[in-house]
């Protein structure tokens, strides 16, 4: 493990995987200071991290095709430097709808990162190297999902347009990229109709469609229980931001644990041995959540979420990154790209219908439900 955690073009992968969550996590904090400054609606200000996501449902699939097409490296450089550019250019903003535009074109730019970022480490190596490449990478995005916001709070006491100069980075990341990384290009030039078939071919079978759902509800879990609504069961617990803070990084870096240590894991278990014991910690964080007496009880469930996000997430990446060779692998990790942003979109308001009509124990309930449920295709039907 020494050997890849050194590894240049790994270390280039962990920079990508770093600027596509940056660019939400990091202006979490700042968000309440932009409704005062540019005088937002409170109801209207999820629009500056909508406005970033919503050109990711397109230019993922479209990123994963065109690297496939025309070589990882140019797609990745050109999406480096748009999404530095376009993110900087928001601290100069002065209204709403101005860094609302300039957010858009950064997600445009952000949309193909994290699929560049699995698709790469798919091709640079193999076997176990893979699966604990992909294991350090979950890591590196869970403890940067946990440090990103401190340093946007940071940032955010200078002004609340300050945390978007951390998208610069993302420049000297481009340069780097382009002059540094050594991975291998798809050569065979099919066209692209043959390509479209070819692809088509691989994502229809019963494994690839298998992974897919597994991802997609995996991702409904993550954004419509866990992001959405465990916060709002922690304040009715009592709990105010800094608790709320504390308890939820112990999630972060269960998962950051779990995910560093999944190459050693998967030797012993298997990659199917540890995403099928991922939806068992899913199924018990979501059992327990509405349960436990106390406040800081709470910690119990929030670990056990994280620990089965260690083991779940990088595995499915590892075996999703099988499903294609050289020549399509980015269209099938741009799939799972896709869906991670539909998940991202809908999970959100589909389990506010259930809140809405139930009330929060039914979230929770129906998180316990779709975990038993991807339970039983990872078991049945996934082999």
């Amino acid at each position: 493990m020494r050997r890849l955690v050194l590894d240049r073009n790994l270390l280039l992968v962990f920079g990508v995987t770093l600027m596509a969550i940056m660019s939400v996590m990091s202006l979490l904090p700042a968000l309440p200071l932009m409704i005062r400054e540019l005088s937002i609606p409170a109801g209207s200000i999820g629009w500056v991290i909508a406005a970033f996501s919503l050109p990711g449902v397109v230019m993922a699939p479209v990123g994963g095709i065109l690297a496939d097409r025309l070589g990882r490296k140019k797609v990745l450089v050109g999406s480096l430097v748009l999404f530095g550019l376009a993110g900087s250019a928001c601290f100069l903003a002065r209204g709403f709808l101005s860094l609302c535009l300039l957010r858009a074109v950064q997600g445009v730019g952000a949309g193909p990162l994290s699929v560049l970022a699995g698709t790469l480490i798919g091709d640079l190596f193999e076997g176990r190297e893979r699966v604990t490449a992909m294991g350090l990478n979950g890591g590196v995005q869970a403890v940067g999902a946990a440090l990103f916001p401190l340093l946007g709070g940071i940032l955010a006491h200078l002004g609340w347009n300050w945390p978007f100069l951390l998208s610069a980075l993302a420049l000297p990341l481009a340069l780097a990229c382009a002059l540094r990384l050594r991975n291998p290009e798809p050569r065979e030039r099919q066209d692209f109709g043959s390509y479209l078939r070819a692809a088509w071919g691989l994502l229809r079978t019963r494994r690839a469609l298998s992974l897919f759902g597994l991802s997609l509800g995996t991702f409904v879990l993550l954004y419509g229980v866990f992001v959405t609504y465990l916060p709002v069961h922690l304040h009715e617990r009592a709990a105010g931001p800094m608790e709320i803070g504390m308890i939820l990084s112990a999630a972060s870096l269960a998962t950051a644990l779990a995910a560093s240590q999944l190459g050693r894991l998967s030797a012993r278990f298997g990659e199917m041995g540890l995403l099928r014991s991922s939806f068992f910690f899913y199924l018990g964080s979501m059992l327990l959540l509405p349960r436990l007496p106390g406040l800081w009880w709470a910690a119990l469930p929030i670990v056990l979420f994280g620990l089965g996000q260690g083991l779940n997430l990088p595995s499915l990446l590892t075996l999703l990154s099988g499903v294609g060779g050289l020549e399509n692998r980015a269209g099938v990790m741009a799939v799972n790209g896709l869906l991670l942003r539909l998940a991202q979109t809908l999970a959100p308001l589909a389990l506010g219908l259930v809140f809405a009509g139930f009330g929060l124990a039914a979230v929770f309930a129906a998180g316990a439900g779709l975990a038993l449920a991807l339970l039983a295709v990872a078991w049945l039907v996934l082999r």
